[in-house]
């Protein structure tokens, strides 16, 4: 596994914390991979793996849990055998309908650490604006870096600059990582 540790050192402040974890990106970006990096931080800081709640919504074998009141009440089930706090960890979370309703009540009810998972374009919508408005803090998972440390530079074209003579632009990556003005 590809230690991101960028990433880490930006999540690692809000292990424990009561605010909702959303790592979001586009498909295949490494947002699963995160998921286990903090599972494996919490491991080495003492947690039992007993206390880890992980449920994956793209698996078949958890379709039956796809929606609100079914997650809630699966979750309710599986907490009760769980001494101290609760660590969830739901990876492509938007697959569940109405997901926002589950995720806050299990933030008020229970005494728990929620990390989930959704890609850009289906997690991003109004409703996780309203249920979960200032209750949550979001990381934005990019693809690996790996193959733009090994090609060097990107150019990238850009037509809306043809005309002015400066059709191409080099992107650097570590001038951009982690931030939300990557041109990609």
């Amino acid at each position: 596994m590809i230690q991101r540790e960028a990433y880490m050192s930006r999540i690692r402040p809000f292990i424990g914390s009561d605010l909702i974890k959303v790592l979001t990106g586009v498909r295949r970006s490494g947002k699963s991979v995160m998921l286990e990096l903090i599972q494996a931080e919490l491991t080495t800081q003492g947690i039992s793996g007993s206390q880890f709640i992980k449920l994956n919504f793209e698996d078949m074998d958890n379709a039956w849990l796809r929606t609100a009141e079914a997650l809630h009440k699966e979750v309710t089930q599986r907490m009760a055998g769980i001494e101290g706090k609760a660590y969830l960890f739901f990876d492509e979370i938007q697959e569940v309908l109405e997901w926002e309703k589950c995720v806050n009540s299990l933030r008020v009810k229970f005494d728990c650490d929620i990390y989930i998972t959704g890609s850009n374009a289906k997690l991003l919508s109004g409703e996780l604006a309203t249920y979960l408005a200032g209750r949550y803090v979001e990381f934005i998972i990019y693809l690996s870096f790996f193959l733009r440390g090994v090609l060097g530079a990107i150019h990238l074209y850009l037509p809306e600059r043809a005309a002015k003579g400066s059709v191409h632009k080099v992107y650097d990556p570590r001038r951009y990582a982690l931030s939300r003005k990557s041109p990609l």
